[in-house]
């Protein structure tokens, strides 16, 4: 009988570069529970000699670590200096989905479908735990978006605020990040698109609405009716601005 296995030929297994290596030993220690957000990392040097690579592997390694927002570093000396894990996810979030979006990795489409997961649910949530705190934020994005002649520009800002708004309101943290995230990677193509709509104001007062038929929901402690209304705006905003499917009538 002939053993299959012993006619496949081994390959060379590749060697991984030295930031990998201390990128690797960094994350075990993290997922162990051995490093924790605030906890310092050994001084370069140090680091360099108990993982034995070079000191360049190291401070490539903290460069990597520092754009994905697992680390922060203090320069200077004393007690204040040195690399610490941090707890910065909305910037890297943020930054990685702006340049998949941009290179057509994540599809206008693909986002607004994972828009509307997101935001139905922090809409539930928030309507369940709205505040004084959370209202007075809302209302002045709603306020914002009604003065006359706001620009595009001005009138997505508080837009994206009084969305971001209802997911920081949810009491999900990784909710409010991924929300601003995906609302700052749809910048551009938000306004380029309201750019090519020529029927803005009456698009803009349509917008107005819809926000406002939303808080009320949120105010009376509606989650379904919250949920469903951020829902159809989203799916009819993007039907105007992307020539996506619409909302179905309910």
């Amino acid at each position: 009988m002939t053993d299959n296995h012993a006619e496949l030929p081994w390959q060379p297994v590749k060697r991984a570069r030295a930031h990998e290596l201390v990128i690797e030993a960094i994350e075990d220690r993290i997922l162990s529970g051995a490093l924790q957000v605030g906890d310092a990392l050994p001084p370069e040097r140090e680091l360099a000699t108990s993982l034995e690579v070079s000191r360049a592997g190291v401070r490539e390694a903290v460069r990597v670590l520092e754009a994905q927002g697992v680390l922060r570093s203090q320069p200077g000396a004393g007690a204040t200096a040195g690399t610490f894990i941090a707890a910065l996810p909305r910037d890297a979030l943020t930054r990685f989905l702006r340049l998949h979006v941009a290179l057509s990795n994540f599809s206008i489409a693909d986002v607004t479908e994972a828009r509307i997961v997101l935001e139905r649910a922090s809409a539930a949530s928030a309507s369940r735990r709205l505040d004084a705190a959370a209202r007075d934020v809302m209302i002045a994005a709603l306020d914002r978006m009604d003065q006359p002649h706001a620009s595009r520009d001005s009138f997505n800002e508080a837009d994206t605020q009084f969305h971001l708004a209802i997911a920081e309101a949810s009491g999900s943290a990784l909710s409010a990040a991924l929300t601003a995230a995906i609302r700052s990677a749809m910048k551009v193509p938000i306004l380029r698109a309201a750019e090519r709509t020529e029927e803005w104001p009456e698009e803009s007062d349509r917008l107005r609405r819809e926000h406002r038929a939303i808080f009320a929901a949120l105010d009376a402690g509606d989650a379904e009716r919250a949920a469903d209304l951020a829902e159809d705006h989203i799916r009819r905003a993007a039907s105007v601005l992307f020539g996506l499917p619409a909302a179905p009538a309910r």
